[in-house]
């Protein structure tokens, strides 16, 4: 018996030491993604075939030609990933998938390649949240990273605040009661004549453009001082905009663009740091889309840098959307011992 025990406790040891190889995907949206990522924290390779050129035509993202252009690329995507990270099914240890939130066409056309994948080459499959990966994304630019922290998910759909307990152990302390701040910068750009995408769009302009020269609204959320609500700053912007036209008066693109900006910045940075300092914590990490913004970047740094927080942010390829960060994320659940069964379905509306 003293036998058999000795054997499983080093059983354990070996496993707890061999290198962890996850193999993930990410289809949510318009991105077909595939990353290979060893242990949580090193990625040996992160494919992507943006659609951007495509939907730009349409003003935003069209579901069903994302999903067809998923379809085309995932497989081509997947193999990719596996020879530049040099491996091959048989080295994969388990395979992470996004299956929510996003658009359900587009998580199908992942989960499907997953779950087949899984079952045709024996690898556990792992269901993973497209929140979770983002916020993982610091730990693949940071190797020193660990929970408890505050994390800011800031993108085209999503506008959270998240106390990071442990891996994969979350509370949601404030979000967003109408547009993200993403979809906010979108519709923006769109009014000023600027397009699809908009974020990097306003984001370059607004450098030219004079952040006070329009006094835009801070919308507060009285029953959740960490929610946000940007539906009222958009109407504020559209409202300065139809007020020029009408009265036959030009308006400065960079005026308009940098003071929208600054006032989605202040709103972000005023309730992120007011949670840091309630729950307190040290740490604070910034993740999605609206996180490669550079004013945000820097405006964070600086109030950070102001209060000794320790402030995080991963480099703008790891803040869109990527399988490497799904890869971060699958890593620590497959550690817990989650396991997804071949009943996996796409939740376009999945909760974190």
């Amino acid at each position: 018996m003293a036998v058999c025990a000795a054997d499983c406790e080093k059983r354990l040891e070996q496993q707890k030491e061999k290198d962890v190889l996850v193999l993930a995907v990410e289809t949510s949206c318009d991105e077909t993604a595939a990353s290979v990522v060893k242990n949580g924290r090193e990625v040996l390779s992160n494919v992507i075939f943006t659609q951007i050129a495509l939907h730009t035509q349409y003003g935003g993202v069209v579901p069903e030609i994302a999903s067809r252009k998923h379809i085309e690329k995932i497989n081509q995507v997947i193999e990719e990933a596996l020879v530049q990270a040099q491996a091959t099914l048989k080295d994969i240890d388990a395979i992470a998938v996004t299956y929510g939130p996003g658009l359900v066409g587009a998580l199908l056309v992942g989960v499907s390649e997953a779950k087949a994948i899984s079952f045709a080459a024996g690898i556990p499959l792992v269901g993973v949240h497209h929140i979770s990966g983002h916020i993982s994304a610091n730990y693949i630019e940071y190797k020193e990273l660990e929970p408890p922290f505050i994390c800011l998910v800031a993108s085209g759909g999503h506008s959270h605040l998240v106390a990071v307990k442990d891996y994969g152990v979350y509370e949601i302390i404030g979000m967003t009661r109408d547009d993200a701040a993403g979809e906010a910068f979108d519709k923006v750009a769109r009014a000023i004549g600027l397009g699809y995408p908009g974020g990097p769009k306003i984001d370059r302009l607004s450098r030219e453009g004079n952040p006070d020269a329009i006094p835009f609204p801070r919308a507060k959320v009285g029953e959740n001082e960490y929610d946000f609500s940007f539906s009222g700053l958009k109407s504020a912007v559209l409202n300065y905009l139809n007020a020029c036209r009408m009265k036959g008066e030009a308006y400065s693109q960079a005026d308009v663009a940098a003071s929208f900006q600054k006032a989605v910045i202040d709103v972000l940075v005023e309730h992120s740091l007011h949670a840091v300092r309630a729950f307190g914590y040290d740490k604070f990490a910034i993740a999605g889309g609206v996180a490669s913004n550079s004013s945000l970047r820097t405006a964070f740094e600086q109030e950070c840098g102001k209060r000794g927080i320790r402030f995080y942010r991963p480099s703008p390829g790891l803040c869109t959307d990527n399988a490497a960060m799904i890869g971060a994320a699958g890593y620590y659940e497959f550690r817990k011992g989650v396991r997804s069964g071949y009943d996996l379905n796409a939740v376009p509306n999945l909760k974190l």
